[in-house]
């Protein structure tokens, strides 16, 4: 059972809801290679407090792993009608090379809405969003979650597949098709393997065959089809969870043979976890480590998509990445660095408040060649050490405090590509944790320089 389950839709129906991630443009006007990697998402911290936002958020990657937040994660549009609020959105580049976005009408966690519509918008470079619409699906009297689409050549339409309760009793993926995401043909049943299902997402055309990602459950599996015909997919394969999982979003490396299975958990809300296969046809997947992958702070229900060098550039210069950082543990990758209390400490995301785990990370306060930790929530404190244990004080302008909470940042003692921060008062002491707690210990061992490493990120 969720532990919080006033935040899963397993309450009202035994799962939850997901969203996916556009593959195989298929034939179509050019562009340019894809290079990068964009997110669609909305917002909500553990609480619903600060953090949760029913808009259309953005992020971008140049890896697929690790994200940039843009507009300081905050939302780039939001919609005017229905709900007035987004869950579940998706984002595909279309056969002319432009953007469309699906997702949701709900705003909030009122499984128990109903919507026979969904959110649409048009996006030329996803720095302007425009023809904000709702496209009707069905006249039944029932929710259309989780909307995706993707090219069906044979049909030359693109197929729109959602989650809605039917004459079934219970969930199933519907489709309906459209040329132009104004007006679509009738509903059909698309997948119904005689339970609850929800969460659509689909890789098209690999070797031979479809792919239907989707939850069953509390766990992600997989269906596939030699055609896109409704009701032609068969479940196959191990499905993956991470206690309570949803909303698949399946990506393919742009630079290997390398397949991601994205799922977001709800146990507790919003966490990430990252799978990896490099042959989707064994229907086996590998957990990541989470080293490797950070998901923008407070993200649910992402959708994935493939972009341009110049998209990605583009992206950045418009929307700017975030003016904080968090710090990730090296050999705790679920941990961040956070202040509780007015103590230094690396503690499990999702936190509580968030904004305890961003930082402003600033010319130090002793040496403008170091670095200083300013706290986003409290903005006249910074991390700084005392009696070797850091917690967050006010700058009192004094230059013991100065040196106190002034770091030189180096390479990371256990991963050159991450980072280390070495005291500037006591330059043989580096900050580390120690069971979970910060401090600034000298560094000899293994585990000295495991605890000492983090990663700067968003």
């Amino acid at each position: 059972m969720s532990a919080n389950p006033h935040l899963s839709r397993r309450g009202l129906l035994g799962m939850s809801a997901a969203v996916p991630l556009a593959l195989a443009l298929g034939s179509g006007t050019a562009h340019a290679a894809d290079s990068a990697y964009a997110m669609v998402y909305f917002t909500e911290s553990t609480r619903l407090g600060d953090g949760t936002d029913y808009g259309l958020h953005l992020a971008v990657s140049p890896d697929g792993l690790n994200w940039t937040p843009l507009n300081q994660n905050n939302p780039l549009v939001t919609p005017t009608a229905g709900a007035l609020g987004l869950r579940d959105p998706f984002l595909m580049r279309k056969q002319d090379g432009t953007f469309v976005v699906l997702a949701t009408d709900l705003k909030g966690t009122d499984w128990n809405y109903n919507s026979q519509y969904i959110h649409v918008w048009d996006s030329a470079d996803l720095r302007t969003f425009t023809g904000y619409r709702r496209l009707k699906l069905h006249d039944m009297t029932t929710h259309s979650w989780a909307p995706e689409a993707f090219w069906d050549a044979g049909r030359r339409q693109y197929a729109v597949i959602y989650s809605s309760v039917n004459s079934s009793g219970h969930n199933v993926i519907m489709v309906n098709y459209t040329s132009d995401f104004v007006t679509a043909s009738a509903p059909q049943v698309f997948f119904d393997p005689g339970y609850d299902v929800i969460d659509g997402d689909m890789a098209v055309g690999v070797n031979g065959y479809n792919y239907l990602y989707f939850k069953k459950n509390q766990t992600l599996v997989a269906a596939r089809s030699t055609t896109l015909n409704p009701g032609s997919f068969t479940e196959f394969g191990t499905g993956v969870a991470h206690g309570g999982t949803e909303a698949p979003t399946v990506v393919k490396s742009l630079t290997s043979g390398t397949w991601w299975l994205w799922g977001d958990t709800y146990t507790p809300n919003g966490v990430f976890y990252a799978w990896q296969s490099t042959n989707l046809a064994s229907g086996t997947w590998t957990a990541l480590d989470q080293r490797t992958y950070t998901q923008p702070v407070n993200s649910k229900h992402c959708g994935i998509a493939t972009i341009t060098a110049a998209e990605y550039d583009n992206l950045l210069a418009k929307w700017g990445a975030p003016a904080w950082n968090r710090l990730k543990s090296y050999n705790y990758p679920s941990r961040y660095v956070r202040h509780a209390d007015y103590l230094g400490r690396v503690d499990e995301y999702p936190i509580e408040p968030y904004k305890d785990s961003l930082w402003t990370l600033v010319p130090g306060l002793a040496d403008s060649s170091g670095v200083s930790f300013r706290s986003v929530n409290h903005p006249t404190r910074y991390l700084r050490h005392y009696n070797y244990a850091l917690r967050l004080d006010v700058d009192d302008n004094t230059s013991t405090f100065a040196a106190d909470a002034t770091f030189h940042r180096t390479a990371g003692l256990a991963d050159a590509t991450w980072s280390s921060f070495r005291s500037h008062n006591n330059p043989t002491r580096y900050l580390r944790h120690a069971d979970y707690a910060l401090r600034i210990d000298p560094v000899s061992t293994t585990t000295d320089r495991q605890d000492a490493t983090f990663r700067v990120g968003y």
